[in-house]
């Protein structure tokens, strides 16, 4: 007797490790599942983030805005200047192109934003900041006018003087 009950359990014994194994590969192959979606993307892309995402793996293109903009504006006391160098940024060769073709348009806009502020907005890093995606906004605008799409990805002030 004492010999059945040694039996019994190990098959016991034997039972619980082929449950454990299959819920070990159940958990896996969960798991392997979900990472799997994940990376993979749970919805297709649209034909517009697809030639966006191609258009990022290329090589960062840089084009300098020359020369660098100068604008006055009117403080409370006295007449100020800033003067301005910006680059952009894209990853897309035809944009850059584009934003070529289309600086006497790209400048007006820029001087248009840039003399229509004021020495206290810029005065702090969130007000350059503000600026810059202000800036930004504006060279996309014009470039979407052109190409169809904003064509560039980021708008640098490589020089910032204030006087």
């Amino acid at each position: 007797m004492a010999t059945a009950k040694k039996e019994g359990e190990v098959v016991k014994k034997k039972g619980k490790g082929k449950l454990l194994i299959i819920v070990a590969l159940l958990v896996l192959a969960a798991g392997g599942g979900g990472a799997f979606f994940m990376l993979k993307g749970g919805h297709p892309k649209s034909a517009e983030q697809a030639a966006a995402d191609a258009a990022k793996a290329k090589p960062a293109v840089y084009l300098q805005l020359d020369p660098a903009f100068v604008v006055n504006f009117q403080d409370e006391a006295a007449l100020r200047f800033l003067q301005v160098g910006v680059n952009v940024m894209s990853h897309d060769p035809e944009a850059i192109a584009a934003a070529k073709e289309a600086d006497p348009e790209i400048r007006n806009a820029l001087l248009m934003l840039f003399s229509a502020q004021d020495v206290k907005s810029l005065s702090d890093v969130k007000g350059k900041q503000k600026l810059q995606a202000a800036a930004l906004a504006e060279v996309q605008r014009v470039l979407k006018e052109k190409i169809g799409r904003p064509g560039v990805d980021a708008l640098y002030f490589t020089s910032f003087i204030m006087q």
